[in-house]
């Protein structure tokens, strides 16, 4: 089967060899594996940690979200037949989703949105299972709760924050504040639901004050948790809660004991890695997002496609990702 590798990680994604087209074996299933035929892909900043950190004896497919069609199962799936067309982002541990065949776990799959087509499918599970996680299991907050409360989405223009933004939006009574620094992104965050939209390259504080905010009850940082720190705890008002996703180098929590505040992290492969068990919570999140996307209370994050699933068509993508600047999600289709 065709599928997209790399065999050294930490070369730059200009370099020849950085991601390659290569030949794999057909995979076998395991006992809740659906064998599935990956028809489109999605491009996450994870994909291009792992490519820049992990390293390899032997090539690693990346790749953490797929749209495709089930062609077998294992012997103790029960959710999923042959034929279904599903949608997942797959495991952390296992192989990627840049190849032609694919095995993942019926746990963390779910028939994917029968409005959609594949590529606008594609751009929204692992963002989804992120966005859900952080607002509803980490926050704690309740579907159609947060009256009074306000959450201040830092980076609300990505991946994770297109879909975050709408799902505070439609699903909570929270007061929905998302940050982005340039007017194209600022419109694409008020567009999903945002009801108001700050500059994260000015100060955060005065930002808020600008829109006649004085401090939030819940942020959520998605991006450059570190360099906005301090920034972040004097927005938040005594006893809120602060949840992060990036990977800061460091970050010194002690002055966040003066205000009582919390601190929540959040990696949606969690569950998969640790095959924990609530690990079904996957697909019932997922399907409960079709059903969001079929009833027109969510719609899809899709934000470039970048055409054929191929090495050079991913480098591309990896590339515009690496400089911070991708609006909603990128997506590629066929092999």
């Amino acid at each position: 089967m065709k599928a997209i590798a790399y065999r050294q990680h930490g070369l730059p994604i200009t370099a020849p060899d950085a991601l390659l087209d290569i030949e794999l074996p057909t995979p076998t299933p395991e006992p809740r594996d659906l064998l599935v035929a990956v028809k489109a892909i999605s491009v996450n900043p994870v994909d291009t940690k792992v490519r820049a950190n992990a390293a390899v004896s032997e090539p690693r497919v990346l790749g953490w979200d797929a749209v495709g069609v089930v062609q077998a199962v294992g012997g103790e799936v029960s959710l999923f037949k042959v034929g279904d067309e599903i949608y997942y982002a797959g495991d952390l541990t296992r192989p990627g989703t840049n190849s032609e065949l694919h095995l993942v776990d019926e746990r963390i799959a779910a028939l994917k949105p029968k409005s959609l087509e594949n590529a606008a499918a594609a751009a929204l599970p692992l963002t989804s299972i992120t966005a859900w996680e952080l607002l509803f299991d980490r926050l704690g907050v309740p579907e159609g709760g947060g009256t009074g409360k306000s959450l201040l989405i830092i980076g609300a223009a990505g991946g994770v924050g297109s879909i975050l933004t709408q799902l505070a939006r439609q699903l909570t009574k929270m007061t929905v504040i998302g940050s982005a620094s340039r007017v194209q992104t600022q419109a694409w965050v008020k567009s999903l639901g945002a009801h108001h939209v700050i500059d994260h390259s000015r100060s955060i504080p005065e930002e808020l004050q600008r829109i006649g905010v004085g401090q939030v009850s819940h942020v959520i940082s998605l991006t450059h948790t570190d360099t906005r720190f301090a920034e972040l705890i004097e927005a938040l008002e005594p006893q809120g809660h602060l949840a992060l996703i990036d990977d800061p180098k460091s970050l010194d929590v002690v002055p966040m004991k003066r205000k009582s505040l919390s601190l929540h992290w959040e990696l949606m492969f969690t569950r998969s890695m640790f095959q924990t068990a609530d690990m079904i919570a996957q697909h019932k999140l997922l399907t409960r997002v079709a059903e969001l996307i079929d009833s027109g209370v969510l719609k899809t994050t899709l934000g470039e496609h970048f055409g054929t699933i191929n090495a050079s068509n991913l480098k591309r993508a990896h590339a515009l990702l690496e400089t911070g600047t991708a609006q909603g999600k990128i997506v590629l289709e066929g092999f």
